[in-house]
């Protein structure tokens, strides 16, 4: 079986739901079993309630040691000021181990993300974030345009080569269109598909 972790962060929830998305096209993958995790939230409950931050999501809490376990690793992370949110960030600065040993050389690496804004820093969000994929030497994999969401333009939605990615508008209210939501599932295929055959190929 090719192991797939969709790891995600979400405040609000638009990244769990896109996690959804992209754990469903990754398991469409044949032989393909796949893992939804998340990073611990570093708000403390008081704030993160008063903040209206959604606290009941379901998937389990990962460990940075486990990540070696995987043939891919699909992280989804809200966009904050252009770079990743602080909590994905302090969970791959407690990598620094898996790095020493080179445990995700070679694994298949990919992101996801959302902002509030159309313009709001989604492509530098998923750019940046592949500079630690590529420390780790991971083999980033993105979303090609054989995906032909990625051409639309009778909407504004989100997705870019780099990534899949919503828009949430400044105070949360959108929810993943239909359009983002196909192209985080053809993402996860994608990858899945991809991690697929070079396990094959190590094998």
């Amino acid at each position: 079986m090719t192991r797939v972790l969709v790891l995600y962060y979400s405040t609000y929830g638009h990244i769990e739901t896109m996690a959804d998305a992209v754990a469903k096209g990754a398991a469409s993958i044949p032989g393909t079993e796949v893992t939804i995790k998340r990073v611990p939230e570093l708000m403390p409950e008081e704030v993160a309630l008063k903040a209206g931050a959604k606290l009941d999501q379901s998937a389990p809490i990962a460990e940075p040691s486990e990540l070696a376990d995987y043939d891919a690793i699909i992280f989804g992370t809200p966009t904050r000021f252009g770079n990743m949110a602080s909590q994905m960030r302090n969970f791959l600065d407690q990598t620094g181990g898996l790095w020493a040993k080179g445990a995700l050389i070679g694994k298949v690496g990919a992101a996801f993300t959302s902002t509030a804004s159309q313009h709001g820093g989604q492509e530098s969000t998923l750019l940046s974030f592949h500079t630690t994929l590529l420390h780790h030497g991971m083999v980033i994999v993105g979303v090609p345009y054989s995906c032909p969401d990625l051409t639309t333009m009778d909407e504004i939605s989100g997705g870019t080569p780099y990534g899949a990615s919503t828009l949430a508008a400044t105070d949360g209210s959108r929810q993943p269109s239909a359009v983002e939501l196909r192209i985080a599932e053809f993402q996860g295929q994608h990858v899945a598909s991809i991690a697929r055959s070079l396990s094959s190929h190590n094998d």
